[in-house]
């Protein structure tokens, strides 16, 4: 069955209605998802799990100023911009997550302890402190469980389709004896129990003679900590794979316009399109 979503985007809002004292979102909040090319023809799904540094205003911000909300620590800097640019070359809807990964991380389990964090990356995050479960609760029953029942719905109105999840990456992290590690990768081909899709990407991006590429590395898909293609790939038996690009090659316009051709290349033989 054809998705039935509009051509270009639709939103899943906060409802306009009173909300409770036991609500988490308000009318004027950001979408907990964002489908963008929701009737694209590609046999393919495209999920932004850290798309956005948004927080809901009830939060706060967190407790963080501008400058850590704009960090790789609140979201996936340039992964939205590579995904939209690369759904319409695909022609595949896209997912794109409409909340920081500080609220709560989308591609963790709700039970994991990292999935609402306190520290990251050497920085604490006020807001998350001490949290009540019904305020856990409702991070999960607003931002994550929506977003995870849009993608479920994408994946299901599609016939056995691909689901790609992008993601980014610092050129440099600090080490825990707070060294600088210089990460060489361009882009990292991330895998778990897929091995059709992803071996036949990672070979069409080492086939290019500009860029280096990390076969599940900086990070490995085998740690059990990618939530959403273990959800909604990996127990069908669907092909996937995840992408992550490093964020200096991806921070502007043109990097990500660029980024969005080679991964476009890469995957498209891979894909059909439905009749």
């Amino acid at each position: 069955m054809r998705a039935k979503f509009p051509a270009l985007y639709w939103h899943i809002m906060p409802s306009d209605a009173p909300l409770s004292s036991h609500a988490l979102l308000q009318a004027g909040d950001p979408s907990a998802v964002e489908i963008v090319n929701g009737a694209g023809r590609a046999n393919a799904v495209l999920v932004c799990d850290h798309a956005s540094n948004a927080v809901p205003g009830r939060l706060a911000d967190l407790g963080l100023d501008a400058a850590a909300l704009g960090r790789h620590i609140a979201w996936d800097i340039g992964a939205a911009m590579v995904g939209r640019k690369l759904a319409a070359l695909l022609d595949t809807p896209l997912l794109l997550a409409g909340y920081s990964r500080l609220v709560i991380d989308l591609n963790r389990d709700p039970d994991d302890p990292t999935s609402i964090c306190v520290i990251s990356d050497r920085s604490v995050v006020p807001g998350n402190r001490d949290l009540a479960h019904g305020d856990k609760a409702a991070r999960k029953r607003e931002i994550f469980t929506p977003y995870h029942d849009a993608v479920a719905q994408c994946v299901l109105a599609k016939r056995r389709p691909a689901v790609i999840s992008l993601h980014s990456f610092t050129p440099v992290i600090a080490g825990w004896g707070h060294e600088r590690q210089e990460r060489p990768w361009h882009v990292g081909v991330l895998y778990h129990h897929d091995h059709g899709m992803a071996p036949a990407v990672l070979a069409a991006l080492r086939a290019r003679d500009d860029l280096v590429v990390g076969d599940n590395q900086p990070y490995s898909a085998r740690n059990g900590h990618g939530y959403t293609l273990a959800t909604h790939a990996e127990p069908a038996g669907l092909p996937n794979v995840e992408i992550e690009m490093r964020q200096d090659l991806i921070a502007d316009s043109t990097g990500a316009a660029r980024m969005a051709g080679i991964l476009a290349a890469a995957l498209k033989p891979g894909l059909t399109d439905l009749p």
